[in-house]
């Protein structure tokens, strides 16, 4: 039997260690989300913000960009916003909207798809628009998915052993989904200090892969123009570079007569534009 001492030593040891939990989760900002701890965007640094009415949600950097690929995947598609708010909720349930190469048995990226489950091999599954349009593929195929509960939908595409979890993310997902397919004019904005070199070329590839032809941009040196459908698309294509200025150096989006540009001290506000354009035109400027 152990000893008062030793007893007490034990109990002062699970003491520190639960102590040393609670200032990680205050001072870390950690969150669990799909049984995995990751950072949670923290107020002064580098985060992207979703505003739709009165909701907003904050996401890092990182989220930030896999979430615009999700959105606009939907977008190139055709597809509701409805269906990016249901992707959004899987990818944050299954992933954190992060793309990984691990998870539960062969389980990999944005909504942990499984290779021996028929979804891919592993190297698709790692590629985001893939994942995501495998995701959207499943989805159409669900009886009523436009009107069903939105956890409901997630679950008969990701059969999975918490159905009710999507739930959870739900309102975060119609945000993200809102600002990102254009929906929610001006609603999505990222404090970023990479201070990533401009690649234009890069920006107006991936603009071209996730939303198709009707996103290709015409450049001009550091300058990309482009002429949308709708005034939703063109906001989409502004959004997407917002969310992107970590990988593409953006330092600029003007969409119709609504202007953003980067801020390494503070999260930046749309305000008027400068140099104002019609309401279907978008120019980005990356440094």
């Amino acid at each position: 039997m152990p000893s008062r001492n030793a007893r007490f030593g034990g109990c002062v040891i699970v003491g520190v260690l639960l102590l040393a939990a609670v200032v990680a989760l205050a001072v870390g900002g950690f969150s669990w989300i799909a049984g995995k701890w990751q950072p949670a965007p923290v107020p002064g640094k580098q985060r992207c913000v979703a505003t739709a009415g009165a909701n907003s949600t904050a996401v890092s950097l990182e989220q930030a960009h896999y979430a615009s690929i999700i959105a606009g995947l939907s977008v190139k598609r055709g597809l509701p916003p409805r269906a990016a708010s249901i992707a959004l909720a899987t990818a944050y349930q299954e992933s954190g909207i992060r793309n990984l190469d691990y998870g539960d048995r062969d389980s990999v990226g944005l909504f942990q798809q499984r290779p021996s489950q028929g979804w891919g091999t592993e190297k698709q599954l790692m590629d985001p628009h893939y994942a995501a349009g495998k995701f959207y593929n499943a989805l159409v195929k669900v009886s009523n998915w436009q009107t069903r509960d939105i956890t409901e939908v997630a679950q008969k595409v990701q059969i999975s052993g918490h159905p009710e979890a999507y739930r959870d993310h739900e309102a975060d997902a119609r945000v993200l989904a809102s600002t990102l397919t254009g929906q929610t004019p001006a609603g999505f904005t990222c404090l970023d200090r990479t201070g990533a070199d401009g690649d234009a070329k890069g920006l107006r590839s991936a603009l071209t892969v996730t939303f198709g032809s009707a996103a290709k941009a015409s450049a001009e040196g550091k300058v990309l123009t482009i002429t949308a459908e709708s005034k939703d698309d063109a906001w989409a294509y502004g959004s997407f570079a917002v969310a992107n200025s970590a990988q593409y150096g953006t330092v600029q989006v003007v969409v119709g007569n609504k202007q953003w540009n980067t801020n390494a001290k503070k999260l930046p506000d749309w305000v008027a534009a400068e140099d104002p354009l019609y309401p279907k035109q978008v120019r980005i400027t990356v440094r």
